[in-house]
């Protein structure tokens, strides 16, 4: 079976790299690290005019239709470059939320708009600390009308509406919240990666639509969060990646005792540590892009172990960039720190290592059970 992406993706790859190195270096990524603005604009809607946004939404809705291969693709270039972008949130997560349990009108209204980036959308589902079950959905519909409070939000400062988890007949569903109303509050949050806005939203008595049949919402939540998954290890495998280039090329360049620091022993371990975990976590990603693109019954497997590999060998390869650059690699000049952020905060976006490890096992041994 073959698991590479085609020749046409393939060159998709090749824009969006010369694109993104181009609009998203690490200059960019600090003027919104150092600055006042949430995400970069700019990028934003040049990423909009390439079609991105619609890379796996049906031309039916305005979409490039290019399928969920390509939009692991581009996954993996907005994660090599640190795109600071609401990529994840609007695509990964609203949008999917949208083709998953929308209805058609649901769908016509709101992913034209999410495929312009007219409209930004987010998923908010947690409550505070702790990984996604049923006790932590505090918010509640009564009436058709949604109170209560999530937090983390992943860009829930910038976001037009969301998909919002909540109790509305004794059971979690979910729900499509226009967080312009004035019944909801924002405040932003401070997180290792500011480049990622971070949001506290309260809820008093905002209108709330019905996404998806009544009392499914955890059902729903956690088929978006295996394909999120997915996704999310083709960006961390992308950062991965930028980082193993990155030591290698200051590891050729820097010299000590006359001589590359890269000959010696303890930096070729090193990087041939990092290239080993990168290529594990590549192989269970491209695992999981085929699942995700053949809807096969073995993705909660896949995106399980996906995000389990691409998690360790994003965090690896942040942490021993940072270690291969010597005393500068702490610096806030160096351009380290940015992708250790970005493996942090990654990390945690979708549940904890811990929670898709136990994901992992309790999938392989239902699979396996008599």
């Amino acid at each position: 079976m073959n698991f590479d992406f085609s020749d046409d993706l393939k060159l998709l790859r090749e824009q969006a790299r010369k694109f993104l190195s181009e609009k998203s270096s690490p200059k960019s990524v600090r003027k919104i690290l150092e600055g006042a603005a949430p995400y970069d604009a700019e990028l934003w809607r040049g990423v909009a005019g390439m079609g991105w946004l619609g890379a796996a939404v049906p031309e039916t809705y305005g979409g490039a239709a290019l399928g969920y291969d390509g939009l692991c693709v581009l996954a993996e270039e907005m994660g090599h470059a640190l795109a600071p972008i609401p990529f994840s949130s609007s695509i990964y997560l609203a949008s999917e939320a949208i083709l998953i349990a929308g209805t058609e009108a649901q769908k016509r209204t709101h992913l034209p708009k999410l495929v312009t980036g007219e409209r930004i959308g987010t998923l908010a589902f947690a409550e505070g600390a702790g990984n996604p079950d049923a006790v932590r959905v505090q918010a509640h519909v009564a009436n058709g009308k949604l109170s209560g409070t999530k937090l983390p939000v992943a860009d829930g400062e910038i976001a037009d509406f969301a998909v919002v988890a909540a109790d509305g007949t004794g059971k979690a569903s979910l729900y499509l919240v226009d967080l312009r109303d004035p019944g909801v509050t924002k405040t932003s949050l401070k997180s290792l990666d500011p480049t990622r806005n971070q949001a506290k939203l309260v809820f008093q008595d905002v209108p709330a639509e019905p996404l998806g049949p009544a009392g499914q919402g955890l059902d729903l939540i956690q088929a978006l969060l295996d394909r999120a998954a997915v996704l999310i290890a083709f960006e961390q495998v992308g950062g991965a990646q930028a980082c193993l280039e990155m030591a290698r090329t200051y590891a050729t360049e820097r010299y000590a005792f006359g001589r590359p620091i890269g000959s010696f022993q303890a930096i070729k371990h090193k990087l041939a540590d990092v290239y080993v975990a990168t290529e594990l976590a590549r192989s269970n990603a491209y695992y999981g892009a085929w699942a995700l693109s053949t809807s096969a019954a073995e993705l909660p497997i896949a995106a399980a172990a996906a995000r389990v590999s691409a998690t360790d060998a994003f965090h690896l390869a942040a942490k021993e960039n940072i270690q291969t650059h010597g005393g500068m690699g702490f610096t806030w000049e160096a351009d380290c720190h940015l992708y250790y952020r970005r493996a942090k905060l990654l990390a945690t976006a979708i549940g904890t290592a811990p929670y898709w490890k136990d994901r992992l096992i309790s999938e392989l041994e239902r699979r396996n059970a008599p």
